[in-house]
């Protein structure tokens, strides 16, 4: 999996080791084909769930995703066997692009943590959503892909795949405040033992509330993946198409909006933001792919859907403070030394920075037309 940096790996870091013995048993006993002796190394990128890549005796390659060690602040964070759950139905009832699944464990005393493991997509990953490698047809082809692959998630019947009890099919964003505003207000307390410095809360936050209350978008619900991007995608090796969407575990049934908005928040970063945000590097000039309104009129066309789209800035300020809140949690594994990622404490760092990102929405004022709620 490579493209930009992609999926590099390194041995496995501190504090995120594996038994080897007792995993090899387990994986000859549940993958067929599986062959001892078995080597693992750990993806560098992952910021919540710990992957590590292993190789068999054949030198054939899985993918393993696991809850990382230690006590967790949410019972629903890195939920694992959701994750496994929804790759499974739609990689087996769908044309969503999904690696294949072959097995997920719960038991806890072969890992320490649930875990499940799937195939290895050669392919393409993209960290910078840019792309700047390539020549903009190709730029334009693969965006066209990840909003296409969007759009057939999103027109996929829950209840006819087995979810129709994934999620709650109304209500998503009002389910949303009251959930995230209670992960962070536990991640804003927690405290760090070596400097006794907490994380601290999110800017004005109930005045964002309180915004987001007037300005709802109209209610709806489809199957959301909940961090839908570039760098989540794999796209073919040599064709300008996505075979593989990585990274579920916070799916559910939802509003599509959500998603939309995930995927194009880089086209919303302010200029004076640096590199390596969300992405890209922020600048005065347009980025060098198709805009948002072309991404937008894609998506809707694809899905028989009205363009433009009715407060579509409020999908992009929950956007915002919804991946604050989870930049907020990354503080707060970095505090507790749960941190899956090398990079985490930058990622950590900026928590701030990107609800402020949500806030400028929010200063612009109401919005105008109807929400129909």
């Amino acid at each position: 999996m490579a493209g930009d940096k992609g999926q590099s790996t390194s041995s496995v870091r501190s504090g995120h080791e594996l038994n080897v013995q007792v995993l090899e048993t387990y994986l000859v006993q549940h993958i067929p084909g599986f062959t001892a002796p078995l080597n693992i190394s750990q993806f560098q990128l992952g910021q919540s769930n710990p992957t590590y890549l292993l190789k068999d005796a054949n030198k054939q390659q899985y993918v393993l995703r696991k809850k990382p060690p230690g006590a967790l602040l949410s019972s629903t964070a890195h939920a694992i066997e959701r994750e496994y759950r929804i790759i499974h139905a739609l990689g087996t009832k769908t044309d969503v692009p999904v690696p294949k699944v072959y097995v997920l464990c719960e038991d806890t005393s072969v890992m320490g943590t649930p875990f499940y493991v799937m195939e290895f997509l050669a392919g393409r990953i993209y960290e910078d959503c840019r792309m700047l490698n390539l020549p903009f047809e190709e730029r334009k082809q693969l965006w066209y892909s990840a909003v296409e692959t969007l759009a057939k998630l999103h027109r996929v019947d829950f209840k006819a795949i087995g979810l129709e009890n994934y999620g709650r099919n109304s209500g998503f964003y009002a389910r949303q405040m009251k959930s995230l505003s209670r992960v962070s207000n536990a991640q804003a307390v927690v405290k760090d033992e070596e400097t006794g410095q907490v994380v601290g809360p999110l800017p004005r936050l109930e005045e964002m509330f309180g915004w987001f209350q007037r300005n709802q978008v109209s209610d709806t619900a489809t199957i959301v993946h909940g961090d839908f991007k570039i760098d989540n995608m794999i796209f073919h090796p040599t064709e300008p198409r996505v075979i593989g969407v990585l990274d579920w575990e916070l799916s559910t049934i939802g509003h599509p909006l959500s998603d939309l908005a995930n995927l194009l928040q880089p086209f919303y970063i302010p200029a004076n933001v640096g590199e390596g945000m969300l992405g890209f590097k922020g600048s005065k000039e347009a980025l060098p792919v198709p805009g948002a309104d072309e991404l937008m009129a894609v998506y809707c066309r694809i899905l028989g859907q009205p363009y433009p789209i009715p407060r579509w800035k409020f999908a992009v300020a929950f956007s915002f403070f919804r991946l604050s809140v989870i930049l907020q949690g990354i503080a707060a594994r970095v505090a507790r030394k749960q941190a899956s990622s090398a990079e985490a404490k930058s990622f950590a760092a900026r928590f701030k920075q990107v609800a402020q990102m949500g806030l400028d929405i929010v200063d612009e004022g109401n919005l105008q037309g109807d929400s129909k709620l």
